[in-house]
């Protein structure tokens, strides 16, 4: 979908000093200029008002307020997949989770905008540090790819979209309880070629059938909405301090690219879901008790469900070395990390030689003591 240029929002934040671009300073509530220093302060919200739930049924017809939709001018990269927002003057870039070229068309998407975002905690620098410390313990890793990542480009700061969705809910059981007991019992033993007799404890279970019902509401499930990163990569990047979440404010993203969601707001409930109903059958299995538990039957009732699109901040850098492209990620609140693990096969082939070494020298030395 493309749409006039002059209906899409542009936010930039000019020096009052100096006109140039200011930026967010990760670990601040300010803007800083990189070309004079001058730092201005952001104006925080004074309630989280701007935090409140959406109607996911109005969500999934965008039949939202106006408000809530925004039209996003994309960079749509072929190999990940990812939706990247870029300047308005730029033509072509490189994306930042797979660092293949790409050429930024005119296109623009009409999507649900963010209702809060975690703004970066950690700078450049300090991401930096925290790859290239947990590449230092990958001692497989080859030597070069440690070098490049050292000396190459500064990491991208990129805010990725997730949604969270809120639920009541009501399961309605059926299935059996089971209470362990145990009863002694005579078996015959062979000891040393003899027979003998001994008492032997044995563990039974008691079931009977239970029912009930369990509630739970649902608060804040946190689902991925891209799929440009492996879940892994970012699953490994949580826990996320949500508690923290601050009103979207465009200020925050000056200086930081954000990535447009590609998973769908059902799609994401889909997985929302799945997460319920594991919690649902852990209540279930708690609210039966005894030692064993079997389900027969739930039957769950759902509603009032709200959901926001959120942005969570991390730090990326995409590495071509020798024809491979290796990602990291960075919590930019907590400085987690994550990547590919890569491995150097002049290395392994060192190790595996030295063991067999260590292993032969072990065999002389215990021969000769014989």
């Amino acid at each position: 979908m493309t749409t006039d240029p002059a209906q899409i929002e542009e936010y930039r934040f000019p020096c009052g000093t100096c006109g140039a671009d200011m930026r967010f300073a990760p670990g601040t509530d300010e803007l800083v200029c990189d070309h004079c220093g001058a730092t201005e302060a952001i104006q925080l919200s004074t309630g989280r008002s701007d935090l409140k739930e959406l109607d996911f049924r109005k969500g999934l017809d965008l039949a939202l307020a106006d408000a809530d939709i925004e039209e996003r001018r994309v960079l749509n990269c072929p190999n990940c997949g990812a939706q990247v927002e870029f300047d308005e003057n730029a033509h072509a870039a490189e994306c930042p989770f797979c660092a293949t070229p790409v050429v930024i068309d005119t296109g623009t998407n009409r999507s649900i905008k963010p209702r809060g975002l975690l703004p970066f905690a950690l700078t450049e620098p300090e991401a930096r540090d925290r790859m290239n410390a947990w590449l230092g313990k990958l001692w497989f890793a080859p030597n070069g790819l440690r070098d490049y990542a050292r000396a190459g480009r500064a990491m991208q700061g990129i805010y990725v979209p997730y949604w969270t969705y809120d639920a009541e809910t009501s399961t309605a059981y059926q299935g059996k309880r089971g209470d362990a007991y145990y009863v002694t019992k005579t078996v015959t033993v062979t000891v040393k070629g003899k027979s003998q007799k001994r008492k032997q404890r044995e563990r039974k279970i008691k079931w009977r059938e239970v029912s009930g019902n369990v509630s739970r509401f649902f608060d804040d499930v946190l689902v991925l909405a891209a799929t440009s990163l492996p879940k892994e990569y970012t699953d490994a990047l949580a826990p996320w301090d949500l508690s923290a979440l601050e009103p979207y404010r465009p200020e925050y993203l000056a200086g930081f690219r954000a990535e447009g969601y590609t998973v769908a707001l059902e799609q994401g409930y889909e997985q929302a879901r799945d997460f319920m109903d594991r919690m649902i059958v852990r209540d279930v299995k708690f609210d039966i008790g005894g030692d064993e538990q079997q389900i027969r039957n739930l039957d769950t009732k759902v509603w009032d469900i709200t959901f926001k699109h959120v942005l969570l901040p991390v730090w990326v850098a995409a590495y071509k070395y020798r024809g491979k492209t290796y990602r990291f990620v960075v919590n930019g609140r907590s400085g987690a990390v994550k990547g590919e693990r890569p491995y150097s096969a002049i290395k392994i082939a060192i190790a595996v030689v030295a063991g067999l070494l260590i292993a032969g020298a072990v065999g002389f030395v215990l021969a000769q003591n014989q």
